[in-house]
């Protein structure tokens, strides 16, 4: 995990946030490990024995590119799955085999991606340009944003929208890559560099920002609908008011939730923008919901359930602590997440229990498993990407 400053364009490693603010985050995220020549301060736990009770096999994997990193994560849609990877590898591949069906190069370094509705692939570039693919692989279209862009692209009603370091979020005709709105909102100087993605949902962009802002936008139009705090700042230093919001908000019935680092997990009404529950909380990977549940790791990897209905806390896990695993994802009976050794863990719905996993390639997972009918897609810190079949 780093920071980044707006306005340096500068990151603040994970060593040097240690030492400045005595933040103590022991995760694998981007630029993080959780090993080096020192000895960490959080050590991980050692994996549980535990008997499995819920059947879990690997059904392909393929490889991307040679790297990926926060601000990737694959994309299903229907079945195909579309992915890229930071050295530029933009691809679309089989649900069902893993096969291939196009793979091109964007041709420069990328910062993020992909976004995709099946039509339009887009992805983006340190420098903030936005390229959007036909469904051949084919270049349609190239943008430019106003500054870098670090959670991919989003893409759905005719638009391709980003989210960039400014805070400013911008559409772009899906069809042209012509600008149709832009919507600013200040931000802190400091932000962190975590997973995150926008959601689009009933005709609104939903995303949240640096500083515990979330917010709702009219995607025909860029209206602003309402400006929800997750959470508020605290603390005496800049490096202790971090309170981001992080990962994917996520939509449950009427509940729109969301979690920040260093603040609170946050629920509201998502016509109105009124805070139906919340929970202290810090998280730097995001949550996961279903009916009944919202889940969400800490930042030491405690994995927490929460009743949607009110918030209160049913059960807590801390047998994958210091693991940096992602954020999680609910996959039939289970939760899911990907950890720093690319293990795939799955925990039960109701209690947070262990019910199976199983390796990958070896390299950290930092994207939340993507859940599909055929069970949960992970993309891999190498750029290998793999589908997992999980059974009742």
């Amino acid at each position: 995990m780093e920071l980044y400053n707006r306005h340096s364009g500068a990151s603040l490693g994970w060593r040097r946030l240690r030492r400045a603010a005595a933040v103590a985050v022991a995760l694998a995220l981007g630029g993080c490990s959780l090993f080096s020549s020192e000895k960490p301060r959080y050590p991980p736990a050692p994996l549980a024995n535990f008997t499995p009770t819920l059947p879990v096999s690997s059904a392909w994997r393929v490889s991307v590119g040679n790297k990926s990193e926060v601000g990737f994560i694959p994309v299903v849609v229907g079945d195909a799955i579309y992915a890229a990877t930071s050295n530029g590898s933009v691809g679309k591949y089989s649900l069902d085999t893993g096969a291939e069906v196009w793979r091109t190069s964007a041709k420069t370094d990328l910062s993020a991606g992909v976004g995709s509705d099946g039509r339009i692939t887009a992805v983006a570039t340190p420098r903030g340009e936005v390229i959007a693919f036909d469904d051949t692989g084919a270049v349609k279209w190239r943008a430019q944003a106003t500054s870098e862009i670090t959670i991919p692209p989003l893409v759905g009603d005719g638009l391709v929208v980003v989210r960039s370091g400014d805070y400013r979020i911008q559409a772009y005709d899906a069809d042209t890559g012509r600008r149709r709105w832009s919507v600013q909102r200040p931000g802190p100087a400091l932000a962190l560099r975590a997973p995150g993605e926008m959601l689009l949902s009933g005709g609104f962009v939903f995303t949240g920002l640096p500083g515990g802002k979330l917010i709702a936008i009219a995607a025909n139009n860029g209206a602003v609908r309402w400006e929800g705090t997750v959470a508020n700042p605290s603390g005496t230093s800049e490096l202790e008011r971090v309170a981001d919001v992080v990962g994917t908000p996520v939509i449950s019935g009427r509940q729109l939730c969301a979690v920040t680092y260093q603040g609170r997990i946050n629920c509201f009404d998502v016509g109105s923008g009124n805070s139906t529950w919340s929970r202290e909380f810090s998280s730097v990977t995001g949550l996961a919901a279903d009916v009944r549940f919202a889940y969400a790791a800490s930042d030491r990897s405690v994995i927490y359930g929460f009743a949607l209905d009110g918030g209160a806390n049913v059960w807590k896990q801390d047998a994958l602590q210091n693991r940096g695993v992602t954020a999680p994802s609910s996959v039939g009976r289970a939760i899911a997440v990907g950890d720093f050794e690319g293990y795939v863990h799955f925990l039960q719905r109701e209690d947070g229990s262990l019910l199976a996993r199983i390796a990958t390639d070896g390299s950290a997972i930092v994207a939340p498993p993507v859940p599909t009918d055929r069970g949960v897609v992970v993309q891999t810190s190498k750029g290998n990407l793999a589908l997992i079949h999980v059974g009742q």
